[in-house]
């Protein structure tokens, strides 16, 4: 079993309680039962992630939507798993959601795992995106490092040179610094 899914298997295992539906759920190969899942009124949020989950492993693009609310939620471990389904999913939509994520700054404290998902991706909206959202977290007293973290090290992962400015600007946070110096060294020199 995927690690990702195990680890997402006990989390809503407790969820739910271990209920028969949560059971039957796991055991399901059927991909329009998990569907039905996602638009059946009623269904508890365990279920719906559960659902989603399994369909975006499968390449199942029925669960596109529920994964970036998901991808969106307040709960980090949600997050985690709709950004791990997603990044499997294949879906051409997702890094432009992802990108709406991370640069929304009304939900800049739930942008982490877009950001991470966007450096995944290295879809041609991974980096504008990733260079927005680092550049509104470098004003002073910015309560989201983590995300600027997140897009310093993305940015490094993708190695792409309009990113020079933004990364060279980051260098004068003391908590960017180090995570920079590591970004700028892995884009290309131009010649």
């Amino acid at each position: 079993m995927d690690e990702e899914l195990r680890s997402l298997t006990e989390r809503l295992r407790r969820e739910s309680g271990a209920s028969a539906a949560f059971d039957r759920l796991v055991a399901t190969e059927d991909p329009d039962e998990l569907a039905g899942v996602l638009t059946e009124p009623g269904q508890p949020l365990w279920a719906r992630e559960l659902a989603a989950f399994r369909l975006g492993l499968a390449g199942d693009r029925r669960a596109f939507e529920s994964l970036v609310l998901l991808l969106n939620h307040r709960d980090p471990p949600r997050c985690a798993a709709a950004a791990y389904a997603l990044a499997r999913l294949d879906d051409p939509r997702t890094a432009r959601a992802a990108a709406a994520l991370a640069t929304n700054e009304l939900r800049v404290a739930y942008a982490l795992h877009p950001v991470r998902l966007l450096a995944e991706l290295r879809a041609p909206e991974s980096v504008p995106a990733l260079i927005t959202t680092l550049e509104r977290r470098l004003h002073p007293r910015d309560p989201y490092r983590r995300v600027a973290l997140a897009c310093v090290e993305g940015l490094g992962t993708l190695a792409d040179a309009r990113a020079r400015p933004v990364l060279h600007e980051a260098l004068a946070h003391p908590s960017l610094a180090e995570a920079a110096v590591r970004a700028l060294a892995r884009i290309p020199r131009q010649r």
